[in-house]
């Protein structure tokens, strides 16, 4: 089932309550982590998710674009994030890393840059629930998509399908309207959007519309008719 996690990154930081409940029927509410040396942007960090957290019922979902996942994103769950994402380049000890987020409670979810291929992490994949392949580069919302990420996508769902694994797979950048369906289509089921809701005249209203794109072009790919 296709998912549609709204990216407060191109939310309103001061309103963040509010922003939260306009995209009320959202499955994860997106947030993006970063720290100004894995990424050339600082944005939030623990407190905030701890507040909002406290401030709705749509899970988050922690995207850490930050140095030294392996020492900070356990804090993440215990502030009340329920999947965490580290990024494969950054992690000392990714397979350490999931297993102690999924102690802790939460999803475990690992992330790949557009240059890092995902074939040296097959083996990794039984230890996660979540991989996200980036289709910007990470740091600023905004920008536009990477179709040189398609074939990412279509190979990672392959592996996926050839052990056998109930792993959703997460694309993140320049997601929209025009671009959602190809992702789909490419084997992605769960989808990050940051403008294309929050830019939108009503944002619950994108969000349901990009489901149902992403559900139409899912239903006709190769990738879930096998299944």
């Amino acid at each position: 089932m296709a998912q549609i996690n709204p990216s407060i990154l191109s939310a309103d930081f001061a309103r963040l309550a509010e922003e939260a409940e306009a995209v009320r029927g959202a499955d994860w509410l997106h947030v993006d982590v970063m720290d100004n040396h894995f990424v050339p942007n600082l944005t939030l960090g623990v407190p905030i998710v701890e507040s909002l957290a406290r401030a709705t019922d749509i899970p988050l979902d922690c995207h850490l674009m930050i140095e030294q996942p392996d020492r900070w994103a356990p804090q993440f769950v215990e502030a009340g994030a329920g999947s965490v994402t580290f990024h494969a380049e950054a992690a000392a000890a990714p397979v350490r890393l999931a297993r102690e987020i999924r102690a802790k409670g939460a999803r475990a979810s690992m992330a790949l840059k557009p240059a890092t291929p995902i074939e040296p992490y097959e083996d990794l994949l039984p230890e996660l629930d979540m991989v996200l392949i980036m289709t910007v580069e990470p740091g600023f919302g905004g920008q536009a998509f990477l179709d040189i990420m398609l074939p990412k996508i279509r190979r990672t769902r392959q592996l996926i399908d050839k052990h056998g694994l109930d792993l959703w797979l997460q694309v993140d950048g320049g997601v929209s309207a025009a671009t959602i369906e190809r992702c789909a289509e490419a084997g992605a089921d769960v989808f990050v959007a940051g403008s294309a809701v929050y830019g939108a005249a009503d944002p619950a209203e994108a969000v349901r519309a990009l489901r149902a794109q992403a559900a139409a072009a899912t239903a006709g790919a190769p990738w879930a008719c096998a299944h």
